[in-house]
């Protein structure tokens, strides 16, 4: 009984050992730059300020749960991890087209996508990006979320200088660290959500370069630029700090053009409200891509893609958060089979420009084929 006992005890210290171990571990992983800071001082007490922050975290217009009935954590990452689901990513390589974004007349309003949610524009003269994504990865765990082939054709260094980085949230798929790092001597001003500021602050940013908005609020730029801020249905956090940051989506109006920047988020009322309140809108950049019926509040599944492009009123629409990244269980290709046949005999045109491919935002008669047919 003695000896079992001595055995019992040395199992449960080694055991306790090995959880030690992996706490630590964890926690000195957690330390690392990539998973940026949460906000303090006088950064804090904004954020308190805020309609939008209650008890301790920002929340959303409607509350729901992020899993549908039915649905629970631990099953859906059961499901990801050992039940197969075919063609979640390419066997052959994304096509592209590598425009030097640099010479691109400056005068010319035009916008060019990077796969995912990454997208470069110019606007009255101004030059902007929104959530760049160019390491090739969706997840700071070494090997866990990599680029399809093919899709990771531009960096940092073939982006010309920035006027303007927009931040939808601070997830890593939309807020890259080695990206942010890369392009810090390029950037002139960062717009983000309150709280985003904390991350770059972290990472070597002044705070001249960091402009934090609230929802319904609007920053005026040069050359009669407005970037109007709005909610989305989502959520944002990096390691175990979750809505510290707000999510949101962003209306960025010119004297002759308004574009809308969709960022992450669930169908719902507001995409009428911002219908409503600037439509017609003549581009409409929608979240199209990594859904599934457990997550549904917090990405919209294709149908309500075109209800959210019919609701803001859009002239056009780009397809965007696909094609570079497995983040669901559908066949890659899927979103851009199912938005283009459900955007036939629709009252807006739907534009699915290759990685690359230059989109003039004031020339109607550009078309665009469907690049996906015939890639495995």
């Amino acid at each position: 009984m003695k000896a079992i006992f001595k055995l019992f005890k040395r199992i449960m210290i080694i055991l306790i050992s090995c959880i030690a171990i992996l706490v630590l571990g964890v926690f000195l992983f957690m330390q690392q730059a990539s998973f940026g800071a949460t906000a303090k001082g006088e950064r804090l007490e904004r954020i308190k300020a805020s309609p939008n922050y209650k008890e301790g975290k920002f929340r959303n217009l409607e509350e729901r749960p992020t899993l549908a009935e039915g649905h629970s954590m631990w099953g859906e990452g059961m499901d990801f991890l050992f039940k197969k689901h075919p063609r979640v990513s390419p066997t052959d390589p994304i096509p592209s087209v590598h425009t030097d974004l640099k010479s691109l007349p400056l005068e010319k309003d035009l916008a060019v996508w990077f796969g995912h949610s990454a997208i470069y524009f110019q606007l009255q003269g101004k030059r902007f990006l929104i959530d760049p994504t160019f390491s090739g990865k969706a997840s700071p765990i070494p090997g866990s979320v990599e680029a399809f082939a093919g899709s990771n054709v531009y960096q940092a260094e073939d982006m010309p200088a920035i006027d303007y980085l927009l931040i939808s949230h601070d997830h890593y798929d939309h807020l890259d660290y080695p990206t942010i790092l890369a392009l810090k001597g390029k950037v002139k001003k960062v717009i983000c959500g309150l709280g985003g500021g904390a991350h770059f602050a972290r990472w070597g940013y002044s705070p001249e370069q960091i402009v934090e908005k609230d929802w319904y609020e609007t920053e005026i730029l040069e050359s009669g630029i407005k970037v109007h801020c709005e909610p989305t249905h989502h959520d944002a956090g990096r390691g175990f700090t979750r809505a510290q940051a707000l999510w949101m989506s962003f209306l960025i109006e010119s004297p002759d053009l308004k574009i809308y920047l969709n960022g992450d988020g669930g169908y719902d009322q507001y995409y009428k409200v911002i219908g409503e309140k600037y439509g017609p809108i003549d581009w409409a950049m929608i979240e199209d891509g990594q859904y599934n019926k457990a997550w549904q509040s917090v990405h919209k599944l294709p149908d309500e893609v075109i209800q959210a492009t019919l609701d803001v009123q859009a002239k056009n629409m780009i397809p965007i958060h696909n094609s570079k990244f497995t983040l669901a269980k559908h066949p890659w290709d899927e979103p851009l089979k199912e938005v283009s046949r459900l955007s036939e005999g629709q009252p807006y045109k739907l534009a699915t420009p290759m990685i690359g491919e230059v989109v003039f935002l004031k020339d109607s008669s550009q078309v665009f084929k469907k690049w996906w047919e015939g890639i495995n």
